[in-house]
């Protein structure tokens, strides 16, 4: 049996400001922006090809402060070019960070211990890592 993780939460503060973030800056996709009622609302938002999801929103999960959820991990192929689309669209984003050396020998000096990191405007936290191939 496959488990899948397919949704994360990621508390903000202002919901729209955090849309704008993840669509305009990440450009993560909308998947839908559903109002449910006054009191609630969800937008779910993926990365570009990741099966995984985000959700923002309002009266979702009241225990969760904004800008609580720490560590969240994206993972690409090419770390500098990521780095370079993430100051294009105007994201403080770290200088490329090698954090140890590769477990593994790699034709990619990058692969599994280069990272960058960068938090949202509510100050959730984020680390992308390059990994160009999978085993």
């Amino acid at each position: 049996m496959n488990w899948t993780l397919e949704v994360v939460i990621v508390p903000v503060s202002d919901l729209d400001r955090a849309k704008k973030f993840y669509a305009d800056q990440l450009g993560f996709v909308v998947d839908h922006d559903t109002v449910i009622s006054d009191e609630a609302r969800i937008v779910q938002l993926t990365p570009p090809g990741s099966g995984c999801s985000i959700v923002i929103g309002k009266g979702l999960v009241p225990d969760m402060p904004p800008g609580s959820l720490k560590g969240l991990q994206l993972v690409v192929p090419d770390l500098k070019r990521a780095h370079a689309e993430l100051v294009e669209r105007g994201v403080e984003v770290s200088e490329i960070q090698v954090l140890g050396a590769s477990p593994t020998p790699t034709p990619h000096p990058l692969d599994n211990v280069g990272f960058v990191f960068f938090t949202d405007p509510d100050g959730n936290s984020w680390g992308v890592q390059q990994i160009s191939s999978r085993a």
